[in-house]
C-alpha cells in the first residue's frame, strides 16, 4: 500500500463530495484497470478486488498455462509455473497477485491524479443534476464574495452559485456574510463546470415569493395568471380564484397587508399592484391603470392597440412614475396603449399651448409620438422628466432635449 491509502482517500472524498459507495468502487476499479492496460497492454484478464471499508485491495492477473508463450500478458509457460507450483498443468489458469510496488512511483502518482480527476468530474455532474431539477425554486444562501459584476453565493453544502448584477434589484447591496434570497433561473455546463445562476429580477421570483407567503396560492386555490415587473420600482400581479368564497386580491394582501408587506420588503420597497384577472381586455386595462379613472377606451384588435381618453388630472396617475404604470399595463394586457388628455381646467388651457402649434419647429412625427403618451400640450411635456419622455415616446435624448428647449422658449418669450 506504499504511496496510497484507499481508506483515507475514500473517506475524504465521501465526506467532501458526497460520493456513494457503489460509485466510488466503480471509479477505483476503472482507474486501476486503466493503469493496468497501460502497463500490460490489456486488462481483461485481471481481477480487481476492493475493500472500501479497510482501504485495501487485491489485483490478480490470470494467465493460461501453455507449452510455448505467445502473449506474455495472458499466457505463462509450464516450465515457469512449475518452478512456483508443480501442481499446474497445461490449459489451467494460473492467478498471480500484482503488488502496488510493481506499478512504480509514476504509476502510483497516475492513480492518485486519475482518482482526484474522476471524483471531481462526478461531483460536478452531481451538482449539475441536482440543480437542474431545482430550476424555478427559491434558494436562500450566504454571500461569499461580492464583486462589481456579480455576487458569489454559497448554498448550505458549500456549492458556489452566481447572482449577476443584471439579475439584482437596482437597490440591492450585498456584503460578505449577508443572507440572500433568489430564484434559480438556469443551470448550464461551461468548460465542464456547472454554472448555477440566480435572479432577483425575474418575474418568477415574485411569483415564488407569493407562493411562500400565500397558502391559497401554494394549495392551488388561487392562481397567478400573470406577473409583470419593473424590478425595485413597481409590479403588477394578476390573480384568479377558483373558489367563489375566496377573494384573491384580499388573500394576497393579507390582514392589514401582513402578507404583501414581507414581499415588498424582500423586493426593496417595490410597489406591488394586485388585480383580479379577467379575459375582458377592456376591463383588465382599466384595472391595470388604476387608480387613474378613464374617460373612454377603445380597442383595435388589428393593430393590438388601445386608445384611452382621460382627464388632465388623471394623466399622471395613468402614466405613473417613470412611465411604470402604463408600461406594466401594456405588458399585462399585451396591447400598445396610447393615452390622450381631454378637458382640463380653463385656466390651464389658457396658459398652456397645444403641441400642434409648434408644427413649424417640431417634426409632425415627434408631435404624434408625444401625443400618444398623453402629452398634447407644451406643459404636459415639460412636466415629465427627460428620461420618462424618452422611454415612453421612444425618442432619442437629443430629440427630447431639443423639444423641451423649444417649448421652454415659448413660455419665456
Amino acid at each position: 500500500m506504499e504511496g496510497i491509502n484507499l481508506s483515507s482517500t475514500f473517506a475524504e472524498f465521501k465526506e467532501l463530495k458526497n460520493i456513494d459507495r457503489p460509485t466510488m468502487m466503480s471509479v477505483l476499479e476503472d482507474i486501476f484497470r486503466a493503469q493496468l492496460a497501460r502497463m500490460y497492454g490489456d486488462a481483461d484478464n485481471f481481477d480487481i478486488i476492493i475493500n472500501i471499508d479497510k482501504g485495501d485491495f487485491q489485483i490478480w492477473r490470470n494467465r493460461t498455462v501453455v507449452e510455448h508463450v505467445e502473449d506474455p500478458n495472458k499466457e505463462i509457460s509450464l516450465e515457469e509455473v512449475q518452478k512456483i507450483d508443480d501442481s499446474y498443468e497445461i490449459g489451467e489458469e494460473y492467478p498471480e497477485e500484482i503488488s502496488l510496488a510493481s506499478f512504480g512511483r509514476r504509476g502510483i502518482l497516475n492513480l492518485r491524479q486519475n482518482l482526484s480527476s474522476r471524483i471531481t468530474d462526478i461531483e460536478k455532474a452531481n451538482l449539475y443534476n441536482k440543480y437542474r431539477e431545482k430550476v424555478g425554486d427559491i434558494l436562500v444562501g450566504e454571500v461569499y464574495q461580492a464583486w462589481k459584476k456579480e455576487v458569489l453565493v454559497m448554498d448550505e453544502d458549500g456549492n458556489e452559485l452566481v447572482l449577476p448584477k443584471s439579475e439584482q434589484i437596482p437597490s440591492d447591496f450585498f456584503r460578505k456574510g449577508d443572507t440572500v434570497k433568489a430564484v434559480i433561473i438556469s443551470v448550464e455546463m461551461r468548460n465542464n463546470n456547472p454554472i448555477i445562476t440566480l435572479s432577483r429580477t425575474s418575474n418568477l421570483f415574485l411569483e415564488k415569493l407569493f407562493e411562500q407567503e400565500v397558502p391559497e396560492i401554494f394549495d392551488g386555490l388561487i392562481t397567478i395568471k400573470k406577473v409583470v415587473r419593473m424590478p425595485g420600482e413597481r409590479a403588477k400581479v394578476a390573480v384568479e380564484s377558483y373558489d367563489e368564497r375566496i377573494d384573491p386580491v384580499g388573500a394576497c394582501v393579507g390582514v392589514k397587508g401582513s402578507r404583501i408587506h414581507g414581499i415588498v420588503r424582500e423586493l426593496r420597497g417595490e410597489n406591488i399592484d394586485i388585480i383580479n384577472w379577467t379575459t375582458n381586455t377592456q376591463l383588465l386595462v382599466q384595472r391595470a391603470l388604476s387608480p387613474a379613472k378613464l374617460s373612454s377606451i377603445s380597442i383595435n384588435e388589428e393593430t393590438k392597440s388601445i386608445h384611452i381618453d382621460l382627464e388632465s388630472s388623471e394623466l399622471a396617475l395613468a402614466i405613473g412614475k417613470n412611465g411604470s404604470n402604463i408600461l406594466l399595463a401594456e405588458q399585462l394586457s399585451g396591447y400598445k396603449i396610447d393615452v390622450y388628455r381631454v378637458g382640463g381646467e380653463a385656466q390651464d388651457e389658457e396658459e398652456d399651448v397645444m403641441l400642434d402649434d409648434f408644427s413649424d419647429e417640431i417634426d409632425d412625427w415627434i408631435i404624434e409620438a408625444l401625443k400618444k403618451i398623453g402629452c398634447d400640450t407644451a406643459k404636459s411635456v415639460l412636466a415629465l422628466p427627460t428620461e420618462e419622455v424618452m422611454q415612453r415616446a421612444d425618442l432619442e435624448e437629443e430629440t427630447v432635449l431639443d423639444v423641451q428647449r423649444i417649448l421652454r422658449e415659448e413660455f419665456e418669450n
